[in-house]
Formats: C-alpha cells, sequence, structure tokens
C-alpha cells in the first residue's frame, strides 16, 4: 500500500475548495511569519532601552577566532565527552535492566521495573543537583562532570531499556516457540534469538534518544559544568553581547542535532538493504531436528547475499554430513540432490540420465 493510500485512511482527500482554503492559509501564515520576523530584527536593531543588537561591534567579539579557541571548542568538547560517555553508559543500563525486565523471575522483573520507572519519572535536573550535592560533600572529582552523566545513564538508560522491551514485544510469538522447540529455556531464548533482533530493531531510535543526550548536557551549566552553553555565557558577560554568543551556540547544537537526525532517518533504509526478505517462499524446515535434509537449511543459511542484499532467489541445495558451500559446483552432483526441494530438480539432461544409468547398473 503506498503512501497516499495510507494517507486516505487517516483522512479525505481535499477537494477544489479545500485545496483552495489550504493554500490560502499557507499564504497567510507565510505573511505573518515574516512580519513577525521583521518586526524583531527591528526591534533588535534599535531597542527603547539599550544598544543595536545587530551592530558588528557586538558580533565580532562572538565570531573571532579567540572565541572559537577558549570558549567554543573547549565548551563543545565538554558537552561531546559527557554525551559520549552517557550514551555508552545508558546502553549498558538499557541492555541490563531492560533484559531483567524480561526475565521469567518475578523478584528480577520487580526491581527492573521499580529502577527504571523511577529513573523515567524523576527530571533530570533535579538528578544533576542531588549527584552534584552528593559528590561535592564527598569531595569526589569533577562532581558536576559525574553529576551530568550518571544522571544521563540513568533517564536514557531507562527509555533505552523500555526500546529494548517493546522491540522483543514486537517480535513475531513464532521466535520464541521455535526456541522452546529447540529445547531452549526462556532465558536462552531471550540472549540468544530475541534480544539480538530487538536491539537491531532499535537502533534507530536509539541513535534518535543521542539527540536528546547531547541537549540534555545544556543542564549541566546550571550546575556549573563548563559545557557549551556555559561557555558561551561566559564569553556573553565578558563583552557584554550574550545574545550573540547563544545565538552562535545554538547554531552549533542546532548542526550537530541535524547531523544525528539524519543518521537516524539514514539508519533504518540502510538496515533495511541488508535485510530484505526473500522475493519467493523458502522451503519450510522438517520437523524432526535430526533430519539429515536440515542440511538444506543450513547451507542455505550460509550463503553469501549478493552485494549485502537480500537472500538468493536460487539456492544450491546439499544433501548429506559432508554439505560444503564452498567448491559447491564441483561438489553439487557428487553429493547428491534433494528430490523434495523442486529447485534442486532443475539439472541437465545429461547428467539425469547419467544418474539413472549409474542408478540400474549398481542394481
Amino acid at each position: 500500500m503506498g503512501n497516499s493510500d495510507e494517507s486516505s485512511l487517516l483522512f479525505d482527500q481535499p477537494g477544489p475548495k479545500g485545496l483552495k482554503r489550504i493554500r490560502i492559509i499557507n499564504w497567510v501564515a507565510t505573511i505573518l511569519f515574516v512580519v513577525v520576523l521583521v518586526l524583531i530584527v527591528l526591534r533588535l536593531h534599535n531597542p527603547p532601552d539599550g544598544e543595536n543588537q545587530l551592530s558588528w561591534e557586538l558580533w565580532k567579539p562572538a565570531l573571532d577566532g579567540e572565541a572559537w579557541s577558549d570558549f567554543y571548542l573547549p565548551g563543545l568538547w565538554a558537552t561531546l565527552r559527557a554525551a559520549f560517555l552517557a550514551v555508552i553508559g545508558s546502553v549498558v543500563f538499557g541492555l541490563v535492566f531492560g533484559i531483567g525486565r524480561l526475565l521469567p523471575s518475578r523478584i528480577v522483573q520487580g526491581i527492573c521495573a521499580i529502577v527504571i520507572e523511577f529513573c523515567r519519572a524523576v527530571p533530570v535536573l533535579i538528578m544533576m543537583i542531588f549527584f552534584w550535592r552528593a559528590f561535592a560533600f564527598l569531595d569526589l572529582p569533577s562532581p558536576s562532570y559525574w553529576a551530568v552523566v550518571i544522571s544521563l545513564v540513568f533517564y536514557n538508560g531507562s527509555v533505552v531499556a523500555e526500546l529494548i522491551r517493546s522491540g522483543v514485544g514486537n517480535l513475531p510469538g513464532g521466535q520464541h516457540e521455535a526456541a522452546v522447540a529447540l529445547g531452549m529455556t526462556r532465558t536462552q531464548s531471550l540472549m540468544s534469538i530475541e534480544v539480538p533482533q530487538a536491539i537491531y530493531a532499535m537502533l534507530p531510535a536509539a541513535v534518535t534518544q543521542l539527540v536528546v543526550v547531547l541537549k540534555d548536557t545544556a543542564l549541566g551549566s546550571i550546575i556549573m559544568y563548563t559545557d557549551l552553553l556555559q561557555e558561551s555565557r561566559r564569553l556573553g558577560s565578558m563583552y557584554f553581547n550574550i545574545l550573540q554568543t547563544l545565538v552562535v551556540a545554538a547554531v552549533i547544537y542546532f548542526i550537530i542535532c541535524w547531523l544525528l537526525s539524519r543518521l537516524a532517518e539514514w539508519l533504518p533504509v540502510r538496515m533495511q538493504q541488508h535485510t530484505l526478505a526473500p522475493t519467493e517462499p523458502e522451503p519450510v524446515a522438517p520437523i524432526a531436528i535430526m533430519d539429515p535434509s536440515n542440511v538444506n537449511q543450513i547451507a542455505v543459511a550460509k550463503e553469501g547475499r549478493p552485494l549485502g542484499g537480500s537472500q538468493r532467489l536460487y539456492h544450491v541445495h546439499h544433501r548429506g554430513t559432508n554439505a560444503r558451500i564452498h567448491g559447491w559446483r564441483r561438489t553439487r552432483y557428487v553429493q547428491g540432490y534433494d528430490e523434495t526441494q523442486p529447485q534442486s530438480q532443475h539439472v541437465p539432461a545429461e547428467h539425469h540420465m547419467h544418474h539413472h544409468s549409474k542408478g540400474a547398473g549398481e542394481r
């Protein structure tokens, strides 16, 4: 179903009058936006009780090399350093408590649920202030830095844990049933089959969460963490151009968050190219686990995917315990072909005659 069909399910397509009304509303909104923007520029140019905020004398200290080398770049490095460590900690936290919430033990589930819900409910700023005061009281080094990192780990880790739980919940039920049929326990099924697929499926949402981590580091300026926002405020206090320095910091935040957002949009498309479903149905695996024809399925699973795309349309089917992938052109007919697999029966006529004559000679 295309996008137009999906959108038509949400609302009726507008007619000629509806389209005309939408165009009029868009034009009015555009004109209002331009008018408001012009009024803001005029007010900045000639404020009632202040200096012209568009003057180059105010913008020059916010854009020169000294501002970048002494303020913006050190602040950006502090922001990225805290965000990077917080992302790693959030992934570890989310994996531990997300899997713990899925384990069969009721006690482990309850503890993990309490921790996750508590970390999601408490505001990040309150956690930062609490850890900052606690670390300062304990005389630990860099209390503001660790308060920012740990607070972001707790909050965003709880979000990652929920992403893992929802990812496992969205898997087809046959995944767990197949694991049980193979004799796996619930824990083995989670760790070997379900959680790896859930992690792969949640990667786009996890990348989107990176934007939240990066922006929330700005809250650290309240507890005196020298991040990009704090350094921009310091520079503005020196030259009395706080508006200009904050605008530069906002542009830097916007560029980094925009790049992460584009990565979050590109990642699902790239992942889908590596996980395309086959265009024709695969043969159903035999029920008996020790059935020798299972080798055919193993061989199909090990075949390389062309250009990293979908699985092959026509597979090389093998039989017997000596089946192998390498050198299949030489060993395909030596090992024989599986009569239960239609694709493997497309063999040259001379080989078919040779096969029957050989069988008659043996009899």
